[in-house]
């Protein structure tokens, strides 16, 4: 029985990991032929190197040409939507976010012909489709969470594109002008230049215009950062996962490590939280003076605070709030677990005024959510506007968010990693085990 429910699970986990591969960020890049897609392109993957990133270019997907219409290759219209296979181009930008790997042809521009088995891709983060009309089939747009145009001016495409073709592509000058004037100027009004209407963004200038490109990443890393319920729920932050993130959850997460080094890992995870909770408290703009007799245009924070920890676990985290918060008042909240879903409150003590304070409510871990909505509730009852809770743990299940969510919207939820599920026991999985056992040394059965 128990190798079923162990199978169950994991069936559990693999479609629910399978889900997130299926989500990658997919990104449009389009403009005039030789306005600097491709510079634009490698600008963001140079600054995405700590992510996956797969670029597909749309001019691998051209048809290929037989031998008879090789003869007459001087009369096609390369600018044209009809000379794409969008077909297979939609074919393999949705298998690569269904997470199945695919092989993109490699089409050589001087035979005119897909040759060769191909360039394998693997599914990644970030998938950059970029082409001269990527934005305009309605169909490939709707596989795209971001589209942007590269605006670039005509006679500085015209020159680059002679230089490219003539160098790259073995082309003489006159065959490029002659073809420039026959397809692509009547092209680009036709077909290109109305798609960029449909751009989220315009990047004048393409790869010289650095400020636009870094805010192009800024906002893929944003997007990167978010799991899937923060945009379901707007109340819910969860901390950019950088590599020394996951370090840390790796050490904490890891049944083998020992407990001196668990609590001084999740020391340093805990003080992340809480630098970033406080990150969302009310501020006022004040202006100082330096020692350098220089003004400097600051912040002051709300400073009308408390914490409150849920007994046992949560108390691992006071250390860091003091450390943060110097002074601050911090209350107690202690609830029994009386089976899966019921919760009895046994003590409390809260500051008397903390109906005018803004509440760090602590406890490393939101599994059911039960213990999470019980402590809230009490909140509540006491006079904290829902508005005034900043909920501060180290790891969330998503059945837990959603009980939190849908009874208090208001509260926010600061945690550095959002887990896969509960198990039939209603741990978390992956999870790190009982973390009041783990931080303070006890056998006890956590009240969670």
């Amino acid at each position: 029985m128990e190798s079923d429910q162990l199978a169950t699970l994991a069936h559990r986990i693999k479609d629910h990991l399978s889900v997130q591969s299926k989500l990658p960020f997919v990104i449009g890049v389009a403009g005039g032929t030789a306005s600097g897609k491709t510079t634009v392109c490698n600008m963001i993957i140079s600054q995405l190197h700590d992510q996956g990133v797969v670029l597909i270019n749309q001019d691998s997907f051209y048809h290929s040409f037989n031998d008879k219409e090789l003869e007459k290759v001087h009369e096609y219209n390369f600018d044209h939507p009809d000379a794409f296979d969008t077909e297979l181009l939609l074919s393999c930008v949705e298998k690569l976010k269904l997470g199945q790997p695919i092989s993109i042809p490699y089409y050589d521009f001087k035979r005119h012909k897909s040759v060769g088995p191909g360039q394998q891709v693997n599914p990644s983060h970030v998938i950059i489709l970029e082409g001269i009309l990527v934005l305009h089939d309605p169909r490939v747009r709707g596989l795209m969470n971001m589209k942007i145009f590269v605006d670039t001016d005509s006679d500085l495409r015209l020159a680059r594109r002679i230089r490219r073709d003539t160098v790259e592509r073995g082309r003489n000058i006159q065959n490029v002008l002659d073809q420039y004037d026959r397809f692509v100027k009547p092209s680009f009004e036709e077909f290109i230049l109305p798609s960029k209407k449909y751009a989220d963004i315009i990047i004048p200038r393409g790869g010289d215009n650095e400020v636009a490109i870094d805010l192009i990443v800024e906002h893929i890393r944003t997007k990167l950062g978010q799991h899937e319920l923060c945009k379901i729920y707007p109340n819910i932050f969860v901390i950019f996962p950088t590599f020394q993130i996951r370090g840390m959850h790796t050490l904490i997460r890891d049944v083998n490590t020992t407990k001196h080094d668990f609590v001084f890992y999740a020391d340093r995870l805990i003080r992340l939280v809480v630098e970033h909770g406080l990150g969302h408290l009310p501020f006022i703009e004040r202006q100082i003076t330096t020692p350098t007799s220089s003004i400097y245009p600051g912040v002051v924070f709300y400073k009308r605070l408390c914490g409150v920890s849920v007994i046992r676990s949560g108390e691992s985290m006071e250390n860091a709030l003091r450390a943060c918060c110097k002074g601050i008042k911090i209350g107690k909240i202690l609830i029994h677990r009386e089976g899966h879903s019921g919760r009895q409150l046994i003590y409390e003590k809260l500051p008397a005024d903390i109906s005018s304070r803004h509440v760090l409510l602590l406890d490393p871990v939101i599994a059911s959510g039960n213990c999470a909505v019980k402590a809230i509730s009490l909140l509540v009852s006491k006079g904290v506007p829902e508005s005034n809770i900043i909920f501060l743990n180290l790891i969330a299940a998503p059945q837990g968010i959603h009980a939190v969510c849908k009874q208090f919207p208001k509260v926010k939820i600061v945690t550095s990693e959002i887990d896969v599920t509960l198990d039939d026991n209603f741990r978390v999985i992956p999870g790190m085990g009982e973390f009041g056992d783990r931080y303070f040394g006890t056998d006890n059965e956590e009240h969670i």
